[in-house]
């Protein structure tokens, strides 16, 4: 007997869905509980689904939020529903995915595939074929709603189609698809795409099969009049081009042309799609072959695609003259900001950052208010990696169309023009060198430009320039700037004063201590934007503001400054409460101000101290208590550890009355036990400059730390890993030093325990393939730490590590940990020799990489190299110095005389 509704349930249920419409808020609550009632009805949900698929007589939006409804039962309880209800539910689906309404066959697809989803596919075994039969309908209505539902199963499960489990129905079905390729009705025609879409990516062997029908199939669609058709056949290319390049590559001219008109499609969300190929073709190797004779037309489009669309213009009020700097901003505006936590590294020789290892993600343009990704975005993109691609080779066909754009009367193309010029920053940065000199002041004019939009790009412009501006004599480029961007952080439009701080900050970074003579003038500026600021910018000038100190270090720490800056600082740290994010910025600021001013943060110390115990204890006891609270948000904990290492370091022993009047030992030994790897990162930066800076009160609570550092010697955790690693070594040396000035002799005594407990995992990292740089340098320095202060216990090892740890400390500059190091290294090889003789020549060339020991150091050096020598007798070291390449050669004889 088929299930029938009794008519008063039925009345109940649609008055639910009529009161669920309804936009007050304690009708919606009544409806909430309602529906928690009727949900204890196990056919509560049948009467969902008649009124969905049978109650023609009902509007559509009302049947519709039936569906709705039971989808989100499904999703919470499905497993819970009588069989007999799952099955009434699954057969009205299936019966009724042809229903003439679009929106009630979309919503019946919805419920289908939150079904399957439910680990469903496996129990209903009957869906994919009744719905790939279903294709085959006359039925207009039948065949789209039918593609509607399994194109969402296609994206919600492609994994599951293309497994073992089901027996591999993609055999069938991508086939199916491809026959719908040439259907008549564009609808069916873009959801067969869409559906075949979804296996490119995993590569999904029945794809695979097909791969050259799929290919030719997309081709003949090249020319579709149907918008969403282009979008996808684009779509599919793209990606295509990532997975079977092999595939394209007899091909490639035609698909090179279609991409170009693609590219103009007078709908720009096709011509978005078609945009992301020259993203995606830049980062393959056979880019520069296959794009070079196309430049010529590939870079007036993309330079075209440029321009603000005048959507983006009315959204962004630019051709409204917008003073808006007294508009509180709304709060959704402001996007989550991510701590990034501390992380110890060792400076090199050369230029700092060139290694790229933190990566900038500010290289987009600035439009921040339109985040979501457009084609202005996308072009720029596509240019910037061609730019990188190309390098100078792009310019000729740059350079005649950028003096037009420049120089436009119209602002729009004047703007686009100036985009243009910082995406090729990167890039282009050598051929442009010629043209700075007379672009950097049309530029710095342009920062005074009556329309806000071009005042924020031209900030942006330029501070992809900074490099090459502070290069140059200061007079030329760098104070008209700075001059002028100081204005711009004051403007009285918020788009641009954001632009102009992250700008001045990226100056900041490159010009380092060049700022120190304009120190004060900058500093007013920053402190004046401090009473002017909404809360969004606000963040940003903190960062400007934590910058500047990383720059300027201790040139910032004269009274004339700290009377300046610290002043607004302090009032906005009082006026923020522990729940704050805002602190999460605040807090970052201060750490790199304390470290900058040293002693002359002493009399804020106590306070700012006190507070960041204070958060960490908070965060502690809330993760503690978890019936009590909710789980906290640890970034509080973490930031405030970090603020606490930068007083440690910036204050050195001053820190240490402070640290005798606090309880941060037992909340250090807990944070270094915590589950977020974040937050044992952070203890163990904040453990080793404890130890440099006050070690007496890290002394007793050594024997319960080392075991938990030896635990976090795990190379899955990077920075955990490495942070741990520098934090074994400073203890090491502190141990090391009271040792030699309480027995004399035997320095090692303290140390020596631990020895066996963190010695094995070092070793086995430095040997590990494809290690970070800045892991292997700190993982070595340790390890020479240890065997300086122990060097029985580490000698016998010397073979094991060796020769990796001559290779990662040979870039590293002369300074302390370098030092103290190679000190242990030598005292080992005294040790045992024989440790070294098969490497000696990793060793040689590491010694050579010191520009000046110090005078002891390099006489154990001096006696090493000659012991060697005359150990193994001047013939064969002849033969052995033949193999060094001449400069190290060179070296050693000049200051080593070998």
């Amino acid at each position: 007997m088929e299930w029938q509704p009794d008519e008063q349930g039925l009345q109940q249920v649609l008055q639910l869905l009529k009161d669920s419409q309804s936009p007050n808020t304690a009708t919606q609550r009544a409806v909430q509980q309602k529906l928690e009632q009727l949900n204890q009805f196990p056919d509560f949900n049948n009467y969902l689904i008649f009124v969905l698929t049978r109650l023609k007589t009902e509007d559509e939006p009302t049947r519709s939020l039936s569906g709705l409804i039971l989808k989100n039962n499904v999703k919470a309880h499905y497993q819970n529903f009588p069989p007999t209800v799952a099955d009434f539910i699954k057969q009205e689906c299936l019966n009724n995915i042809g229903d003439p309404s679009p929106l009630i066959r979309a919503t019946i697809g919805i419920l289908i595939t939150t079904i399957a989803s439910k680990g469903e596919l496996q129990a209903w075994p009957e869906l994919l074929p009744q719905l790939c039969n279903l294709l085959n309908s006359e039925d207009y209505n039948t065949c789209e709603g039918s593609f509607g539902a399994l194109q969402k199963i296609c994206e919600d499960s492609s994994e599951l189609l293309d497994s073992e489990a089901l027996n591999r129905p993609l055999n069938i079905m991508i086939p199916k698809f491809l026959q719908f390729f040439k259907h008549c009705s564009p609808k069916i025609r873009s959801h067969a795409i869409a559906c075949v879409n979804q296996f490119i990516i995993g590569r999904a062997q029945a794809l695979m099969d097909n791969i050259d029908t799929f290919i030719e199939s997309l081709f003949a669609l090249a020319a579709d009049e149907d918008s969403e058709v282009r979008k996808n056949v684009c779509r599919a290319l793209v990606m295509l081009l990532e997975v079977r390049i092999d595939r394209l590559i007899p091909h490639m001219h035609s698909i090179i042309q279609y991409m170009l008109q693609r590219t103009q499609d007078p709908d720009e969300n096709v011509a978005l799609e078609a945009c992301e190929f020259w993203l995606t073709l830049a980062e393959q190797p056979i880019c520069k072959e296959v794009l070079s004779g196309h430049l010529v037309q590939l870079i007036p489009i993309l330079v075209n695609g440029m321009k603000y669309s005048e959507i983006d213009i009315i959204l962004l009020k630019g051709d409204v003259e917008e003073e808006d700097e007294a508009v509180p901003d709304s709060e959704q505006d402001i996007k989550p900001r991510f701590h990034k936590s501390r992380t110890v590294t060792l400076q090199h020789d050369g230029v700092e950052g060139e290694e790229g290892e933190d990566i900038d993600d500010d290289d987009d343009d600035d439009d921040d208010t339109l985040s979501d990704w457009n084609l202005r975005k996308c072009s720029a993109a596509a240019l910037d990696v061609l730019a990188n691609v190309f390098r100078d080779d792009l310019l000729p066909h740059l350079l005649p169309l950028l003096k037009g754009l420049l120089f436009h009367p119209d602002w729009v193309i004047k703007e686009s023009g100036i985009l243009v010029l910082g995406a090729i920053a990167e890039g282009c940065m050598q051929g442009m060198v010629p043209y700075l000199p007379e672009l950097l002041p049309h530029l710095i004019q342009c920062l005074c430009d009556k329309k806000a939009l071009v005042r924020s790009i031209a900030c942006w412009t330029l501070s992809r320039y900074a490099h090459w501006v502070v290069s140059q004599p200061p007079d030329s480029h760098l104070k008209p700037l700075m001059t002028e961007l100081l204005k711009r952080i004051l403007d009285s439009n918020k788009r641009v004063q954001e632009a102009a701080c992250s700008a001045f900050a990226t100056l900041e970074e490159e010009a380092c201590t060049e700022l120190v003579p304009y120190l004060s003038f900058i500093l007013d500026t920053l402190v004046f934007a401090f009473g002017k600021y909404q809360h969004k910018n606000l963040l940003i000038l903190y960062d400007a503001i934590g910058t500047l100190a990383d720059s300027v270090g201790h040139h910032l720490n004269q009274p004339e400054y700290i009377q300046k800056l610290m002043p607004p600082l302090i009032a906005k740290w009082n006026e923020l409460k522990d729940e704050d994010k805002d602190l999460f910025p605040l807090l970052e600021c201060l750490s790199s101000v304390a470290t900058a001013l040293q002693s002359g943060f002493l009399p804020y110390c106590e306070p700012v101290y006190q507070r960041c115990v204070t958060l960490v204890q908070k965060t502690l006891a809330q993760a503690m208590h978890p019936d009590q609270y909710e789980a906290p948000d640890k970034d509080f904990m973490i930031v405030a550890l970090d603020l606490l290492s930068g007083l440690a370091e910036g204050l050195g022993g001053h820190v240490e009355q402070l640290v005798a009047r606090s309880n941060i030992m037992t909340l250090l030994f807990q944070c270094m036990q915590d589950s977020m790897p974040e937050v044992r990162q952070s203890s163990f930066a904040l453990l080793g400059d404890l130890t440099k800076a006050c070690f007496p009160h890290v002394k007793p609570c050594i024997a319960e730390f080392m075991p938990i550092l030896g635990l976090n010697l795990n190379p899955e955790f990077i920075s955990v890993c490495n942070n741990a690693t520098w934090a074994i070594g400073e203890i090491s040396m502190q141990m090391g030093r009271g040792d030699k000035q309480e027995t004399g002799n035997d320095a090692g005594a303290e140390m020596q325990p631990y020895v066996g407990l963190v010695l094995p995992p070092l070793v086995e990292i430095i040997n590990r393939p494809n290690t970070p740089k800045t892991l292997l340098e700190n993982t070595a320095i340790t390890i020479g730490r240890l065997g300086y202060v122990c060097p029985q216990e580490v000698a016998p090892q010397l073979q094991q590590f060796i020769r990796p740890w001559c290779t990662s400390l040979r870039n590293i500059r002369d300074n302390e940990e370098k030092d103290s190091a190679f000190r242990g290294i030598c005292m080992m090889i005294g040790v045992n020799p024989g440790g070294v003789v098969q490497d000696f020549i990793f060793f040689c060339d590491a010694v050579a990489s010191w520009v000046n020991p110090k005078d002891d150091l390099r006489d154990m050096f001096y006696k090493i190299l000659h012991g060697f020598k005359d150990q193994v007798g001047e013939e064969n070291w002849q033969q052995f110095s033949e193999q060094f390449p001449p400069l190290l050669k060179e070296r050693l004889s000049a200051c080593y005389g070998v």
